[in-house]
C-alpha cells in the first residue's frame, strides 16, 4: 500500500502522524511511505531520518493526497485537506466528529474510509489510541492551570502548593478517567488540595486506596459539582463519552458564581467541552475570560509538547496502521472488532452510532459495509 504522511497544518500543531521508526515498520513490510518535506522538522525528526528508513520525500500535501491510498495524520483534517480526500481512500487520524458538523459533512461527501483514533477500543477495555494523548493532556492541564493562576496571566495570583503559613490552592478534577487520573497525579505533586469527582464508586475507591488522605474523592452529581466548583481555584474538566459530545456538567450560571480569577481547563474540548461556557481555543490565543473566570480550552493541548506526544501516539497507532496497510481496510476491520469500532465515516455513511445520533445522520453499522 502507498501510505501518505502530510505535514500538520492546524494552528501550532507540530506533531507528525508517523515517526521514522513507524515508517520503518511499514517499509520493511514492502509498503511505500510518502512523507511531506519537513513534516517532523519542528520536533527534531529530520527529512534525512525519514529517507534513511525508506520514505520518499514529497514537496506538497496535494501530491500526498493524490498518490496515497492511506493518509496517516494526527489532528482532524482541516477543510482544505477534506477537499483533497477521495472515495476509497483511508484516513487514519483523530476525528472528534460529534461536535464538528462541518468536518463530518465534508468527510461524508468525500466518500473516504475514515477511522478515528479516539473510538478504537482495546482488548482490555478503554480507548488505547486516545489514552496516550489523554495522559499528556491530563498532566499538562495542571501546568496550564498553574501558569494562568499567575496574576500576569489574568489569574488571582495563587501558587498551587502555597508556602508554610499560607494555604494551598484548591484543585477540583471532574472525571477520574485517564485525563483525571493524570491530572490528579500532577496536582498531588504540587502540594495543592485536590478533590476528584466521578460517578464510579469503584474508581473512587481505587484512587482512595492509592492516594489516601492526599486527595478527597467525591461522588459526582449536580450538588457535589456545584459545591466543589464554587470552592475551587482551578477546575479540570476531564469527562468523556466515547465518540459523543461531552456532557455539559458546569453551567454558565455556576461559572458566574465562581471566584474571580479562578481558572477552568477544559480537556474535553475536542468533544465539545464539559463547561457550558467553553469554546475551542489555540496555543496562539489559549484563553478567554467569562464572568471573571479564565478559560483554557486549547483543542490540541498535547501539541505544545509535540515531540513527547508524537512518540507516545505512534506507540499506540502503528500496529493498526500496519494491519490496514497489509490487509486492506475491509479485511483488517473484519479481523479486529476493536479497529472496527474506529470506523466513523465510510463511503458516504456515518458508521459510529454516537456521531450519527448527535449530528442527525442515519446510522449504518460498520459490519454491513465489510462484505
Amino acid at each position: 500500500m502507498i501510505v501518505g504522511v502530510p505535514k500538520e497544518i492546524k494552528n501550532h500543531e507540530y506533531r507528525v502522524g508517523m515517526t521514522p521508526s513507524s515508517v520503518r515498520e511499514l517499509t520493511s513490510r514492502g509498503h511505500k511511505v510518502l512523507v511531506q518535506k519537513n513534516a517532523g522538522g519542528e520536533i527534531g525528526l529530520s527529512d534525512e531520518q525519514y529517507v534513511a528508513v525508506g520514505a520518499e520525500l514529497v514537496e506538497t500535501a496535494k501530491e500526498i493526497f493524490e498518490r496515497a491510498e492511506m493518509i496517516v495524520k494526527v489532528k482532524e483534517p482541516q477543510a482544505i485537506e477534506c477537499a483533497m480526500l477521495r472515495p476509497g481512500q483511508i484516513l487514519y487520524t483523530y476525528l472528534h466528529l460529534a461536535p464538528d458538523p462541518e468536518q463530518t459533512a465534508a468527510l461524508v461527501k468525500s466518500g473516504a474510509i475514515c477511522i478515528a483514533y479516539e473510538t478504537i477500543t482495546g482488548a482490555n477495555g478503554g480507548l488505547p489510541l486516545l489514552a496516550p494523548m489523554s495522559e499528556v493532556a491530563g498532566r499538562m492541564s495542571i501546568q496550564a492551570g498553574a501558569a494562568h493562576l499567575e496574576k500576569s496571566k489574568g489569574g488571582m495570583g495563587l501558587l498551587l502548593g502555597g508556602v508554610p503559613g499560607v494555604a494551598p490552592a484548591h484543585i477540583v478534577i471532574i472525571g477520574a478517567g485517564v485525563v483525571g487520573t493524570n491530572a490528579m497525579q500532577m496536582a498531588v505533586g504540587t502540594g495543592a488540595r485536590v478533590t476528584v469527582l466521578d460517578k464510579s464508586i469503584d474508581r473512587l475507591r481505587q484512587l482512595d486506596l492509592v492516594y489516601g488522605n492526599r486527595i478527597s474523592t467525591v461522588y459526582s452529581n449536580a450538588q457535589s459539582i456545584e459545591e466543589a466548583v464554587l470552592s475551587a481555584d482551578l477546575v479540570i474538566g476531564g469527562v468523556l463519552v466515547p465518540g459523543a459530545a461531552a456532557p455539559k456538567l458546569v453551567s454558565r450560571s455556576l461559572i458566574s458564581r465562581m471566584k474571580k480569577g479562578a481558572v477552568v481547563v477544559d480537556v474535553a474540548i475536542d468533544q465539545g467541552g464539559c463547561f457550558e461556557t467553553s469554546h475551542a481555543t489555540t496555543h496562539a490565543e489559549p484563553t478567554y475570560v467569562v464572568d471573571g473566570v479564565i478559560h483554557y480550552c486549547v483543542a490540541n493541548m498535547p501539541g505544545a509538547v509535540a515531540r513527547t506526544s508524537t512518540f507516545a501516539l505512534n506507540n499506540a497507532t502503528v500496529g493498526h496502521a500496519i494491519a490496514l496497510a497489509s490487509k486492506g481496510w475491509k479485511q483488517a476491520l473484519r479481523d479486529d472488532i476493536h479497529l472496527r469500532n474506529g470506523l466513523n465515516v465510510c463511503e458516504g455513511k456515518v458508521t459510529y452510532a454516537a456521531v450519527a445520533h448527535d449530528l442527525g445522520y442515519p446510522y449504518v453499522a460498520a459490519e454491513s459495509l465489510l462484505s
